[in-house]
């Protein structure tokens, strides 16, 4: 009998090892058991942690929280922590078990800095559009039938409102 594959653990056996002692088949539960390595770093408990670094390892082994955000980004669709109303229904003690647990950032903010911001809040809707690349490529008007010419105004009005 040739062996497709050598078993290294017992989560390669599937569903194997439950039905040989379900069915009370001593002899298979034996061979499965056997051809099973030898050597406990094989184990399926000590394969969890296989793909991360050292760093990540000792990290997950003290149970050390993530570290705090200096910077979280409005832009992104990751939702930010806020314990500001924990701290109005819990108060002080409630707010620091919540920040210790969940730290928020420390400056929240968008995409660009807080300067340009500042900056960006006083140009017009295109300016704006321009900063963050987002102005469609316009055609030469002059070559373009007249409908297509009424469809991209239309089109670069709804891009303005949109971002106004």
């Amino acid at each position: 009998m040739q062996i497709e594959f050598p078993l290294v653990n017992e989560s390669q056996c599937g569903n194997r090892l439950n039905q040989a002692i379900e069915h009370h088949r001593r002899g298979e539960f034996g061979l499965i058991l056997a051809m099973l390595s030898a050597d406990a770093r094989d184990q399926a408990q000590f394969q969890i942690d296989s793909d991360l670094s050292q760093a990540e390892k000792l990290t997950k082994q003290f149970e050390i929280p993530k570290p705090q955000a200096l910077i979280a980004d409005l832009s992104t669709t990751e939702p930010l922590t806020d314990n500001a109303q924990v701290y109005y229904q819990q108060g002080l003690r409630g707010f620091q078990l919540a920040q210790a647990l969940t730290p928020e950032a420390l400056v929240i903010r968008g995409h660009t800095s807080d300067d340009m911001a500042l900056a960006l809040s006083n140009c017009d809707p295109l300016t704006r559009l321009r900063q963050d690349n987002a102005i469609p490529k316009l055609p030469d008007f002059n070559q373009m039938h007249f409908i297509d010419q009424l469809a991209i105004q239309r089109q670069i009005s709804a891009t303005l409102a949109l971002s106004a």
